[in-house]
């Protein structure tokens, strides 16, 4: 009878790490930012500014992890977003970011698919690597060439990188930063095992 349990308790551990390994494999193949990229070989305008799009894409993966319908719902006052909507807005922001680095204008028409909470965590992460990736790879270009370019009709606004800096890039990390606030009040705390200093998942 011991040896049938001390198989079954073996057994269990094996599929259950079996399972833990393919989870990691799996958020790691999927989507980006399981753990931060290796950095760049040199420090460049260029590079740094990947750089911080990468630690926003980091620190959003893990603050958006396993988050419940309660966690998405919750806000702490009647006059605050709820972690629903917080996540909506990051993901403008990101759209934002992106479209300055492949620089194109926002303001263009809008999908009105109802995106779920799963494709809305994917764009978000895709939409910092593929801005990332750009801002690595520029060659040439300087971040003078990255412009938040807004288009309403016939009317065109442009701002300096500058601008993404202390706009879109800083707002995101703000509002990511009250995802894992809200999420530790509606009882679900970000993973203490995730280090944002060494960008890894402590095993």
């Amino acid at each position: 009878m011991k040896i049938s349990i001390l198989f079954s308790a073996i057994a269990f551990s094996f599929i259950f790490n079996l399972y833990a390994q393919d989870d990691k494999e799996m958020n790691t193949t999927n989507l980006p930012y399981y753990e931060i990229p290796e950095p760049p070989a040199k420090f460049t305008a260029e590079t740094t500014a990947a750089r911080m799009i990468d630690g926003l894409g980091f620190r959003y993966y893990w603050a958006t992890e396993v988050l419940t319908e309660e966690d998405l719902n919750y806000r702490p006052s009647d006059m605050a977003r709820s972690s629903g909507e917080t996540i909506n807005h990051i993901l403008g922001l990101t759209n934002m970011i992106l479209n300055a680095t492949k620089k194109v204008a926002n303001g263009g028409p809008k999908n009105k698919r109802e995106l779920t909470f799963t494709d809305k965590r994917k764009i978000t992460l895709e939409n910092l690597k593929e801005a990332s990736d750009i801002l690595k790879s520029s060659g040439t270009d300087g971040l003078e060439d990255y412009k938040i370019i807004f288009q309403r009709g016939d009317s065109t606004t442009e701002m300096p990188f500058w601008n993404v800096i202390n706009g879109p890039i800083s707002d995101a990390l703000w509002h990511v930063g009250q995802i894992v606030s809200f999420r530790r009040a509606s009882g679900n705390p970000f993973n203490s095992k995730v280090s944002v200093l060494s960008g890894k998942v402590k095993e």
